[in-house]
């Protein structure tokens, strides 16, 4: 990751963190249900959340894991996060690290978890960041990593694609889920399952989350309303008055690991 990218990053998440922080979007949800049926955590395990955020998916699993390392590129995120743990009170087990996920400051083996939640879009180098993933898991080490299904139909792609960067500019891209199966392969780790699940976004305050003024807010919502009907039928677009109240996407889940050490 380039040092002027990665700053836009920390400048734009920095500038949002306390927005983040307090979405009560990320809190909860079938994704995270389906992680944690799927990674089976137990009181034995290490967790690296990687991209935190405002730490929610480390407050989620962090009852039932020995310990989660919480990590994420933006030290404001980091505090802002690590304010709202304390403030929900409860746990204990959570230390939040700064760090790049394609250049994780962790040795070789270190975690038996690993959770990857709605980031690896802004990430430069994807194939990088897994690398990572791959050496920082402990053999036979479990992962999930849920991000932004990238629509298989070329314009609807195109949509997402534009609206996405509108929104925020450090969003690079989203992959469909042929490009992850080989991604996830190429990194050397074992893929066990993938799934699709729906997400609703409230508009408004899926925008001002990332900043946006008021103008910027009404550019959006004009790409969106002025959008071809296959783009409206794609992300259920439902609006009243000519606002957009709410659209759905796909988040893709997957599931990974490092493989067993051989036996001889």
């Amino acid at each position: 990751m380039d040092n002027k990218f990665k700053n836009r990053v920390r400048e734009q998440f920095g500038k949002t963190a306390l927005a983040y922080v307090q979405a009560a979007h990320f809190s909860g949800g079938e994704d995270l249900e389906e992680a944690a049926r799927l990674l089976q955590p137990t009181q034995e395990d290490n967790l690296l959340d990687v991209a935190c955020g405002g730490g929610h998916t480390a407050l989620f699993f962090a009852p039932m894991v020995r310990q989660v390392v919480a990590s994420d590129l933006t030290m404001q995120m980091l505090k802002k996060a690590q304010e709202h743990l304390a403030e929900e009170g409860g746990v204990d087990n959570v230390i939040f690290r700064e760090a790049d996920a394609e250049d994780l400051p962790f040795p070789a083996g270190s975690f038996t978890l690993l959770t990857c939640r709605i980031a690896p879009h802004h990430f430069p180098d994807v194939p990088q960041a897994l690398r990572e993933f791959h050496r920082v898991l402990r053999r036979g080490g479990r992962m999930v990593i849920i991000d932004t299904l990238l629509p298989s139909d070329p314009e609807i792609a195109e949509f997402y694609q534009t609206m996405e960067q509108m929104r925020d500019p450090t969003h690079i891209r989203a992959f469909n889920e042929e490009t992850w199966r080989n991604m996830i392969l190429d990194a050397e780790l074992i893929l066990h399952e993938t799934k699709i699940i729906p997400k609703t976004h409230d508009f408004q305050e899926w925008a001002k989350r990332a900043g946006l003024n008021r103008k910027e807010i009404q550019e959006l919502n004009k790409f969106f309303m002025e959008a071809p009907q296959k783009v409206h039928d794609y992300f259920k677009i439902e609006s009243f008055a000519g606002e957009v109240e709410t659209y759905t996407d796909q988040k893709l889940l997957i599931y990974a690991c490092r493989k067993e050490k051989e036996k001889k």
